[in-house]
């Protein structure tokens, strides 16, 4: 019984079931349809960068992300993500059946380079930055700072195959470890703008 104590601990500290003191309202969101965006995707991505965040209420973990996509896929609508292994939103995006997209206006650029700079193995960097946890509907995580939060349920994911690049260069340029990106597609099941 000793050795079963710490293990149902350790079950229950990570259950999704306990919810510390998160927002569950999104009262200040509309639900918008991700085809009447009128932003871009390269410039609301590549430019102004979002945070990917996994996880639940009571353990969840985000990075600052400036590579993905938004599009059409299967007949569904999708957010294409990158997420390296060797970071800690690499274990939620495994674990967890949704994760989130949330975009932010360009007065929350240093919390976003912060974010991005630090890993949430060493520190509350959510807390660091004085950003609002948020529970969206489909239990996802998410920012109560956002002005746009993109609610996926994961559909597909995959590692960047190096033997497959066309342009060898690429891969050399990028991952000159070899710590090869895995994929991961999302339906978007939700978009909420302020």
């Amino acid at each position: 019984m000793k050795k079963l104590f710490p293990a149902l601990a350790l079950i229950a500290l990570l259950s999704c079931n306990n919810k510390p003191n998160i927002a569950t309202t999104m009262n200040d969101y509309k639900k918008t349809d991700i085809k009447d965006l009128r932003e871009s995707p390269a410039k609301l991505i590549g430019d102004n960068w979002m945070l990917i965040t996994a996880g639940c209420a009571s353990k969840f973990n985000t990075m600052t992300a400036s590579w993905g996509a938004l599009g059409h896929l299967w007949n569904k609508n999708v957010a294409i993500v990158f997420v390296r292994p060797q970071r800690y939103t690499f274990e939620f995006m495994e674990r967890g059946e949704h994760f989130t997209l949330s975009f932010f206006r360009e007065n929350y650029r240093d919390a976003l380079s912060i974010l991005g700079s630090k890993s949430g193995r060493d520190s509350d960097k959510v807390k660091e930055v004085g950003f609002t946890p948020l529970e969206t509907p489909v239990g996802a995580m998410a920012f109560g700072e956002a002005y746009m939060i993109i609610e996926c349920k994961k559909i597909y994911s995959d590692f960047f195959d190096p033997e497959l690049f066309a342009d060898p260069a690429i891969a050399e340029k990028n991952y000159p470890r070899n710590d090869f990106h895995k994929i991961y597609i999302g339906e978007i099941i939700n978009v909420w703008k302020k």
